[in-house]
């Protein structure tokens, strides 16, 4: 089955996420829409996310949450692999949104970013 042309990672409850959505839209393009609070990526696509990016795990983790503090992230000795877990196991705690194309990734923070990978 073929890959889609862009992937959104999206949160229909965050204004950034909408925006970004909304921009792509304008653009022409209509990514497929992944709920990643509905459907988690996997250990396997967040690792391909983040070296799309060209990110570390901590980079992608919104230090905010309720979650972060409670299951202690802040900890500098967490391993890359515990803390990929906890995004998957949580995934509230995903920096958003995030657009992957067939051989880049953008984070839409602010939302403008995402276009610069089209």
């Amino acid at each position: 089955m073929a890959r889609p042309a862009a992937i959104l990672y999206h949160n229909p409850r965050c204004s950034k996420s909408r925006q970004a959505l909304e921009l792509l839209r304008a653009q022409g393009l209509e990514p497929e829409v992944v709920e990643y609070l509905k459907t988690p990526p996997t250990a396997t696509e967040l690792e391909r996310i983040l070296e799309l990016l060209g990110r570390e795990p901590r980079e992608l983790l919104r230090t905010g949450e309720a979650e972060y503090q409670q299951l202690g992230l802040d900890d500098p000795t967490l391993s890359r692999e515990a803390l990929i877990q906890a995004m998957v196991d949580h995934p509230q705690l995903i920096e958003r949104p995030i657009l992957l194309t067939q051989r880049k990734a953008a984070l839409g923070r602010p939302p403008e970013n995402v276009l610069e990978i089209l």
